[in-house]
């Protein structure tokens, strides 16, 4: 709302364009999250308690920890929906909601809350820590994943080049001999740099005919920058079809003034590369179904069709992880603000052109309002780690844990950093597999690995107390979260 607002006001009132600054926007959703959070968490409290929504403790299989928080029984669960509820009102109100990045992760924190909300249902009503089928939790799941998955392959959000940087032109001394020397470039060649802002065109001329240093290269890419976002810069007598890629002839094919502004940005990087072949580099398409491998630069691999899979496992791992990470005060939610915060900090770095240059990373222009989803998030965790720290006021369930898990595989795919969610979210995933290495030693050796899984009750039983193991296992979460930003300068 108050998005729409500033570009409202922002030609009449200048100290309204701040309300259009993706970090303005999401440091007033972390804020208004965190303090919705607080007002209503008391409310929401007493609401839960008075419906006698509380958590029941498993007396069966391990007495010990039974001992141990057999005291927690009684406090209210389903406080999850306090998380989703302060976000979805700090995104309503900083928001773009038409943004399509946007929507689809808050349609996915929505759509999982809502199955952990009905398996929440289910174990109050039996009065049991069972509550839906696993059958019927994984289709709930299953369902998520499969939409956004398709969703992202056969309506492709914008991450193919719509920009040119640095180490996309692969042959500078024939670049700069073309650009200052337009009449020997080709027609479709002195069209695009005709069309050069005019301080572009003067830095040129005032350049040197040798070298140029990487400062001068990047000054004058920023005026391709502005080319690329004209519609007039294309002109079928100078790009033949035969010049075209299959991409590019399918844009000549449609009315420019009905492309959208990313379509624009596309076409005129695919014009590009034709006016300058073997000088700019070839940006394949289909780059919403590649994956980029962590620390390599641009290492991409194509997955196709099967990127719907992929997107299905992701969602279905990041949920149930976050689940059964979910057992002491605080750890659950403090892990997730964690990763959240890192994912919040890559949305921003891959939404700049500039900086998604320097550290080769796949650019996403759409990702900006990522930014401010991550953000509300982060300020709705903290706002529900007000209550939930030992000891608790208020448990998550699945509610809110299925919900953050979806919120943390969301941003992993929509970032197309997916691979690096591993690091990222690595103390999620240590819980994850101690639960697999448990059973799946017990069923081939009927033996168990650990005293009892997830691994945070091993180590309860080892005689670690509740507040040392949470503390210890969020230092892990923080070793991973900084791993994970150093991939990023690895490449």
């Amino acid at each position: 709302m108050l998005y729409y607002l500033g570009l409202l006001l922002e030609s009449s009132y200048t100290p309204f364009n701040v309300l259009t600054y993706n970090t303005v926007r999401a440091g007033g959703a972390a804020v208004t999250a965190f303090v919705v959070s607080l007002v209503i968490g008391p409310t929401v409290i007493r609401l839960l308690r008075s419906l006698k929504i509380g958590q029941y403790i498993k007396k069966e299989h391990v007495a010990d920890l039974h001992a141990l928080h057999k005291n927690k029984a009684g406090t209210p669960t389903m406080g999850g929906a306090l998380i989703v509820l302060s976000a979805i009102f700090a995104l309503a109100l900083w928001g773009d909601f038409i943004n399509r990045l946007l929507l689809l992760a808050v349609a996915s924190v929505i759509l999982l809350g809502a199955v952990g909300f009905l398996d929440d249902f289910v174990k109050l009503r039996r009065k049991h820590n069972q509550g839906l089928s696993a059958k019927a939790k994984f289709l709930g799941q299953i369902i998520v994943g499969v939409v956004m998955g398709s969703y992202l392959v056969y309506s492709p959000i914008t991450y193919s080049a719509t920009y040119i940087a640095i180490h996309d032109v692969m042959d500078w001394p024939v670049f700069t001999r073309a650009l200052q020397q337009p009449d020997t470039a080709s027609p479709a060649a002195a069209r695009c740099i005709s069309f050069l802002p005019d301080t572009t065109k003067t830095l040129i001329a005032d350049s040197p005919t040798g070298g140029w240093d990487s400062e001068r290269r990047r000054d004058v890419l920023n005026g391709f920058r502005d080319l690329i976002k004209r519609r007039d810069l294309y002109d079928a007598r100078l790009w033949p079809a035969e010049s075209l890629t299959k991409e590019g002839n399918a844009f000549a094919a449609l009315d420019v003034a009905a492309l959208s502004d990313r379509e624009v940005l596309r076409f005129n990087r695919l014009l590009l590369e034709a006016a300058f072949p073997g000088v700019i580099e070839y940006s394949p398409p289909n780059m919403h179904t590649k994956v980029e491998v962590p620390g390599l630069k641009m290492a991409l691999f194509s997955m196709g069709g099967l990127y719907v899979l992929f997107v299905l496992v992701i969602i279905v791992g990041a949920s149930n992880a976050v689940n059964l990470t979910d057992g002491l005060d605080g750890l659950a939610i403090g892990a997730s603000i964690i990763s959240l915060l890192t994912y919040t900090g890559i949305a921003y770095v891959i939404s700049r052109a500039d900086w998604s240059e320097y550290l080769f990373l796949i650019h996403v222009p759409e990702a900006s309002e990522l930014t401010v989803f991550g953000a509300a998030m982060l300020g709705a965790g903290l706002g529900f780690l007000w209550f939930n720290c030992h000891p608790a006021e208020v448990f998550m369930g699945d509610t809110g844990s299925l919900a953050l898990g979806g919120a943390l595989g969301a941003m992993a795919i929509l970032t197309k950093q997916e691979l690096l969610l591993v690091i990222v979210g690595g103390l999620f995933v240590i819980e994850a597999s101690s639960v697999m290495i448990q059973v799946a030693s017990f069923k081939t050796r009927g033996k168990r690995v650990f005293r009892m899984a997830p691994l945070h009750h091993h180590f309860e039983l080892l005689g670690w107390n509740e507040t040392k193991v949470v503390t210890r296992f969020l230092i892990i979460a923080l070793i991973f979260a900084l791993m994970s930003l150093a991939t990023l300068k690895l490449r």
